[in-house]
């Protein structure tokens, strides 16, 4: 990326301890704005923190003499300084005078758009959504510069406070052949993006900041021309859109309409529903969530239609990394079937049909509630490890049938379990209709399963299997992928290549709904994206601990996850083998 900013221009309208402070600083090629208010100390702000510029306050006789180094206030409180991109914000008090400026540095970085170039060429109208300070107006700039330099399109930008093209009547050269059009005052938006249409000829117009009902009818108008369009919202994702009656006709326009009776059977919703009005003015949305990390929707409508169902969309994120490498996953949603009845693991499993899921009517199914054990505390295995010595089975063990296995060992096989949750273990049992009994009594054991961590830090554990000949098979954690792969080297058994429908329902033990969407979710991007077509795949944020789910299912095809992310929107990424 190429960054041009002209900072010393901005650093020449501020008084001059300020500007030799700043001229100094280390971190000055990353300024974001400097601060000014009255009687306050002046402020510089970076990415991420902010720092005093001086100790003494600002007086009004430096806040006036910046106001005369720079360009004439507008109607939007908003002035620049000639051939930059530089604006000055200003801040009135009840009778008008200016008590404060707000100094944003603006800066052309070329090859912002890397991310999305595959849509601009296009020729699809492009919306960008986003929070303030996450670049959406230099992403414009930029893709005004390559519709105009690069794919040779006539392109007209509607720069209403001249933060695109810079202040004076010479655009910035940032744009490229891209021409430039001023609005004298923000209500006239709307008016200037009819005229550019009229009068010039455009192929794409390119506008910032479409806040008003009368812009969003302008902007419909445009498209229906043939007109491609770039521009930017206010709002973060398109579900803000949605909710803003005002802008609503951006994404197609909603409206409520009433289903006859079989219709409303059939889709299993009310009569009356929400449903797009008509084609939406942008065919792309494009989701700036962080200067490196945008979500992209290639169909608005498409993305529409599925949010007014109650259901998640499956958008695009690309990232790009410091070297410049651009990454693609996909998220994946379900269809959340919490209306209907459940109904019982044999129908969700049938034996006799292929491996098709976890729904056989678009409800997950739970297991039957299993009776449940729990351990917790190393106290607790020490005091069930000393009872051992002198338990004894009500049932007599050696008595019971046993037949040879396939290597001469005798089944069902006695498991003494030391720090694995008993509760896990007998639904695998149960699950996986394995021969396999749990026993408290070492000496009747057959093999002790352990976790690794316990047979480290128990001695006494090991000097009794020692003296009873009883081997120790560990495992690294309390979780169903690794019970499971423990008891089959207990039985000698392969591990699948893949795992069928009777191991997953180890993971629907009595779980919420959410936790089966989040399973489901989890397994429908494994065996649909990630396994066929080698891309990784991002998941909808979730609970830590409905997230460790995610990861033993996961673990359970032999892939790879990690979590990223800040609460409360940390999430499963997963990786191709």
């Amino acid at each position: 990326m190429t960054i041009t900013d002209d900072l010393q221009k901005l650093l020449d309208i501020l008084p001059q301890d300020l500007r030799q402070a700043l001229e100094s600083h280390p971190k000055r090629d990353i300024l974001v704005e400097v601060v000014l208010d009255l009687g306050r100390r002046p402020e510089a702000r970076f990415p991420n923190q902010a720092e005093y510029l001086s100790e003494v306050p600002v007086t009004q006789e430096q806040i006036d003499d910046c106001i005369q180094r720079v360009g004439t206030f507008g109607g939007d409180n908003r002035a620049g300084i000639e051939q930059t991109l530089h604006r000055i914000s200003a801040i009135r008090n009840r009778t008008g005078k200016i008590i404060g400026l707000t100094c944003r540095v603006g800066r052309a970085i070329f090859g912002t758009i890397g991310m999305i170039r595959d849509l601009v060429e296009t020729g699809k109208s492009i919306l960008m959504l986003g929070r303030p300070g996450v670049g959406k107006t230099t992403a414009l700039r930029e893709i005004a510069r390559v519709l105009a330099d690069d794919l040779n399109k006539r392109v007209v930008i509607i720069d209403t406070s001249n933060e695109i093209a810079g202040d004076g009547d010479v655009a910035h050269p940032a744009i490229g052949r891209a021409r430039r059009m001023q609005v004298a005052h923000p209500n006239q938006q709307h008016q200037v993006m009819i005229e550019a249409v009229e009068n010039h000829m455009p192929e794409v117009i390119v506008i910032d900041e479409i806040g008003t009902e009368l812009e969003a009818l302008a902007a419909r108008t445009i498209a229906e021309r043939g007109v491609q369009l770039v521009g930017t919202a206010h709002g973060n994702q398109i579900e803000n859109l949605i909710k803003n009656p005002t802008l609503a006709d951006l994404v197609g326009g909603i409206q409520a309409v009433t289903l006859g009776d079989d219709e409303a059977r059939r889709r299993g919703s009310q009569k009356t529903v929400l449903e797009r009005k008509a084609p939406p003015t942008f065919e792309i949305a494009v989701e700036m969530l962080e200067r490196q990390r945008w979500t992209v929707h290639e169909s608005v409508a498409d993305t529409v239609d599925i949010l007014l169902r109650g259901r998640q969309p499956t958008p695009q994120t690309r990232t790009v990394d410091d070297q410049g490498k651009i990454g693609v996953t996909r998220q994946l949603a379900v269809v959340n079937g919490r209306g209907g009845q459940l109904g019982t693991v044999e129908e969700s499993f049938p034996t006799a049909r292929p491996s098709n899921g976890w729904r056989s009517s678009g409800q997950m199914v739970a297991l039957p509630q299993l009776p449940v054990e729990r351990v917790t505390g190393r106290s607790e295995f020490d005091r069930l490890l000393d009872e051992s010595f002198n338990y004894s089975e009500s049932i007599d063990l050696d008595a019971a049938t046993r037949v040879p296995g396939p290597n001469g060992e005798d089944l069902p096989l006695h498991v003494y379990p030391y720090g694995v949750s008993r509760h896990q273990l007998e639904q695998v049992i149960s699950v996986l209709t394995l021969p396999v009994l749990l026993t408290k009594d070492i000496d009747s054991a057959d093999a002790i399963l352990a976790l690794r961590s316990h047979v480290k830090n128990h001695a006494k554990l090991r000097q009794m299997a020692k003296a009873r000949h009883v081997p120790i098979h560990v495992i690294k954690s309390s979780t169903i992928p690794q019970i499971t792969r423990g008891l089959r080297r207990l039985l000698n058994i392969d591990d699948p290549e893949m795992a069928d429908d009777l191991e997953l329902q180890l993971f629907l033990h009595n779980g919420s709904d959410d936790e089966m969407d989040a399973l489901e979710e989890a397994r429908l991007a494994v065996e649909q994206i990630v396994i066929p077509k080698g891309q990784p795949v991002e998941l909808l944020p979730r609970s830590p601990q409905v997230r460790k789910m995610q990861h033993e299912l996961v673990e359970h095809y032999r892939l790879k996850s990690h979590s990223f992310g800040e609460e409360p929107n940390r999430r499963l990424r997963i990786y191709p083998a």
